[in-house]
């Protein structure tokens, strides 16, 4: 029994959200995801939602959704869509730890003019502040378009200990580090990983984003100096109220050897393979406590 790192996949990002038609609206019709799966569990009274660009032309469309990279799972608790008291925290105000999703697209201009137009709530535009090769919507709806050439890019984690993270999503989980960009006069520095699949690291001419045009990325921010900050809070992982992300999960080629191994190595365990009824998934915690689920590539078939 073994298992190769090279074949594991970072399958997917999940977020809880209140209402989930409203969700589903925005994200299938404003930024053109497909639903690719959906599971109810009726007597623990949530439902799954898994969302992917799927079409012909996108990066991992027509794959089953279990061995593919760039899916967004949406967790919907019965009930939160009726209740004016629950609101999903963004990771974005305190407590801070999760901080985006990121949506790469073929010309920035004209989907935030698009976008813009469609009334869509922007929390950075692409003419403010330094940085005007990004922008941060928030939520609107649009007609459907043709968006076959967007991405589901990254998603973004604070970590305290850079050193930490990245010799445990590269040692224990085969990552690569495919692009590391440092803001010194802000004092953050940013880390993207993901798997390769033996494709190599992409050079970077500090000019253009190599890995906008793919699927998969994990980017993990660190503010400088809170690796030796003895008086440091750790980083809200989301799974404690207030409750908003969830966890990141990977995908690996055979889910008992991989278990296995992260147990030899000392990894922690939120829930192994036998805990519970669910004996198909695992739960294990990084350096900083996040959540990173791992499922076999299979699951799409049973």
């Amino acid at each position: 029994m073994s298992t190769d790192l090279s074949t594991y996949k970072f399958n997917h990002t999940m977020l809880r959200v209140k209402d989930p038609q409203a969700s589903l609206k925005f994200y299938r019709d404003t930024l053109g995801m497909s639903l690719v799966n959906k599971w109810d569990f009726e007597e623990a009274k949530f439902s799954l939602y898994f969302l992917a660009y799927d079409s012909e032309g996108a990066a991992e469309g027509g794959k089953p959704w279990s061995d593919r990279e760039g899916i967004l799972e949406l967790t919907h608790n019965h009930g939160t869509e009726n209740d004016p008291d629950f609101k999903p925290h963004n990771g974005n105000s305190d407590p801070r730890g999760f901080g985006h999703i990121c949506i790469s697209v073929d010309n920035i201009q004209a989907a935030c003019e698009r976008l813009e137009k469609a009334g869509v709530k922007f929390q950075k535009r692409l003419t403010d502040g330094r940085q005007k090769d990004i922008a941060f919507p928030q939520k609107a709806n649009v007609a459907e378009t043709d968006l076959k050439n967007y991405r589901f890019n990254h998603t973004m984690i604070r970590v305290k200990d850079p050193q930490a993270s990245l010799k445990f999503y590269t040692e224990q989980l085969g990552m690569e580090v495919v692009r590391k960009k440092v803001f010194d006069e802000a004092k953050f520095t940013l880390y993207f990983l993901a798997y390769t699949h033996g494709a190599g690291v992409p050079t970077d001419d500090g000019r253009t984003n190599p890995v906008a045009d793919r699927e998969g990325i994990l980017e993990l921010t660190h503010n400088h100096g809170t690796e030796s900050d003895p008086n440091f809070t750790p980083y809200h992982t989301g799974n404690d109220e207030p409750k908003g992300y969830g966890h990141i999960a990977i995908s690996v080629d055979n889910i008992e050897a991989a278990c296995k191994r992260f147990e030899e190595n000392g990894v922690t365990f939120k829930k192994k393979l036998t805990d519970g009824r669910m004996n198909n998934i695992a739960f294990m915690l990084d350096p900083d406590g996040y959540w990173i689920e791992v499922i076999p590539k299979e699951l799409a078939k049973e």
